[in-house]
């Protein structure tokens, strides 16, 4: 079986050749299964990209792919998909805290069950308290977005089968949710526990600005539920607003001597604007991104390819 690892790197290039050093070796143990890898250089300003034409030069089965700026790590990914050839693919991260023994962990989980995707599910996780925390959070947010099966734990490091990677190939949008487009193609999904290692060097990529931009991907690329609670929302204070009204004028009626409460009053039509503005930023946000998508806003764009023979 032909396994293609998909790397995206950023900032890699002393953690990279360590990475792809124990993913060969462990695969030597493996005679049974061959490699590709697909290591995607998401606009790196360091020697990432020299370090990915070093590997490929000494190895046949490396493709190496860089973007012509940096699109983020997902987008990265969906680069990837379309230079890999194999069976199944593998997502690891270039950092050396995914182990290479850990692929064939989630292989023999995928075989086992039949499953089209297995995350690898660190119990332990060797990561500063707020990357432990905004992790935790995404899976919650997942769980409530795209309702995600409680049972599984979501991760970077994860294979896919070819059917899976098929359709996710015709995925052109610019804000890409790979986790929330999955959802929509299969329901076979499982989990299996990894150790998580240490960092070889460096530190995480990932900045509060990006998971913003991941989580606001989530609630507006496949899911409907925040226009469905702004109608929720409207109905609530219509209602309210109705009831409120009703009481004002059954009060006025029966004590014509109490004054109007301007305070009140004041609060309630901020309350309601503010709400008001909150909602139309909501439905802008939806047409701005139908915008960006119909004008042809590219999901990445590739300056060079190594390695590869049919690119």
């Amino acid at each position: 079986m032909l396994i293609s690892i998909c790397i995206p790197c950023y900032k890699s290039s002393k953690t990279l050749p360590k990475v792809y050093e124990s993913v060969v070796e462990e695969f030597k143990k493996h005679p049974e299964h061959d490699y590709q890898f697909v290591l995607v250089n998401d606009g790196s300003p360091d020697a990432t990209f020299a370090a990915i034409k070093e590997i490929a030069a000494k190895d046949e089965k490396v493709t190496g792919v860089d973007l012509s700026r940096n699109y983020g790590q997902v987008n990265a990914k969906m680069a990837a998909l379309q230079y890999a050839k194999g069976d199944v693919i593998c997502f690891m991260d270039d950092d050396g805290q995914h182990p290479a023994e850990g692929i064939f962990q989630l292989l023999a989980k995928m075989q086992e069950g039949g499953y089209d995707v297995v995350y690898a599910h660190f119990a332990k996780k060797k990561a500063s308290f707020f990357k432990k925390l905004t992790s935790d959070l995404h899976n919650h947010i997942a769980e409530k977005m795209e309702n995600k099966p409680k049972g599984v734990h979501r991760s970077s490091f994860t294979v896919w089968s070819r059917a899976v990677v098929d359709a996710l190939k015709d995925y052109h949008s610019p804000f890409t949710s790979i986790g929330s487009y999955l959802m929509k193609v299969t329901t076979k999904y499982a989990d299996v526990e990894v150790e998580h290692k240490e960092r070889i060097a460096g530190r995480s990529g990932y900045t509060f600005k990006k998971l913003f931009k991941m989580w606001a991907n989530i609630f507006f690329s496949f899911s409907m539920k925040p226009l469905r609670m702004a109608t929720v929302f409207g109905v609530i204070f219509s209602l309210g607003g109705f009831g409120w009204g009703l009481f004002l004028i059954i009060r006025k009626l029966i004590h014509p001597e109490i004054l109007a409460g301007y305070t009140s009053t004041l609060v309630i039509l901020l309350l309601i604007g503010g709400l008001i503005m909150i909602f139309l930023g909501i439905i802008g946000e939806y047409i701005g991104r139908i915008y960006m998508t119909v004008s042809g806003m590219p999901q990445y764009n590739v300056r060079e390819v190594v390695g590869d023979d049919k690119k």
